[in-house]
């Protein structure tokens, strides 16, 4: 199998700037304090942001609900500890915050 130098080059670029991605939004998580109550891959006091991913796979409209109960808060669809709202968090990085997790 002749592979494509120019091909393999792309791919690498394309992981290489992918995981920037993934690292950029999660230090902002860090950074907006989310990381506090979830993580990727764990539940802490809030889902798992893999998790959330999984509830919401193929719902056209979950960015935009997720982003807005992430503003405003809420409780009651992962158990009964209710997650404050989000003042301090523009919208702009609540709005990528989301679609971040909505990739995992």
């Amino acid at each position: 199998m002749n592979l494509n130098p120019i091909a393999i080059a792309g791919l690498g670029l394309f992981a290489s700037l992918y995981g920037q991605i993934a690292t950029a939004d999660l230090a902002l998580a860090q950074k907006s304090g989310c990381t506090v109550c979830h993580s990727v891959d764990a539940a802490i006091v809030g889902p798992a942001y893999k998790d959330v991913a999984a509830k919401y796979k193929g719902d056209d409209g979950a960015p935009a609900r997720l982003a807005a109960k992430v503003k405003a808060g809420g409780s009651g669809n992962w158990g009964e500890i209710p997650m404050p709202p989000n003042v301090a968090v523009s919208d702009e990085n609540i709005k990528a915050l989301v679609d971040w997790i909505l990739t995992l």
